[in-house]
């Protein structure tokens, strides 16, 4: 399956194993993810096998998640995806960008693309999105593509660092 979203400056497309480099850069950077629950990588291995999931998830008839690699100009800089619950009646939306292109407004951009084309073409309405509270550009994000505040007081914990902290849950209204 390929599908591919535009924006005014974003191309969205399959995200696969061909971005094995691009990928790596972001996902092994311990800045840039702060606040993810399963990053960094440690190895070009670890970013391999989640590309090679992912391409072969792109395979199928009815994917269990979509994650588009975000493209700036011809550069994969990110990646925004959706992934659903087993009885696809809820998608919980993610993204990550390399931190070189943060403050610009793409991963708002991409998030939007990702979120119209659940709603829109997938016909999902349930979305929902979770993030470290300490992360306000994420929490930015979700407000700034129409997601509600719904939780305040979740717990995450990392599991490389066993860090704790709270976590925030965001979600659509419902139509």
């Amino acid at each position: 399956m390929y599908i591919e979203l535009k924006t005014e400056r974003l191309i969205l497309r399959p995200l696969n194993i061909k971005d094995l480099n691009t990928v790596h850069v972001y996902a092994s950077d311990i800045e840039n993810t702060r606040f993810m629950i399963h990053l960094p990588n440690d190895t070009i291995e670890e970013t391999s096998q989640f590309l090679t999931h992912v391409t072969n998830e792109w395979q199928k008839d009815e994917p269990n998640f979509y994650e588009f690699a975000i493209t700036l100009e011809g550069t994969q800089i990110g990646a925004v995806s959706v992934y659903f619950n087993d009885h696809r009646t809820e998608g919980e939306l993610g993204w990550i960008l390399n931190k070189k292109y943060w403050g610009k407004g793409y991963a708002t951009e991409a998030a939007m693309a990702v979120r119209d084309f659940v709603v829109n073409e997938l016909k999902f309405t349930n979305l929902i999105a979770h993030c470290d509270f300490r992360n306000t550009a994420s929490c930015n994000v979700m407000k700034k593509i129409g997601l509600t505040l719904v939780m305040d007081d979740g717990v995450r914990q990392y599991p490389k660092t066993s860090e704790i902290a709270r976590e925030l849950m965001f979600s659509a209204q419902k139509a």
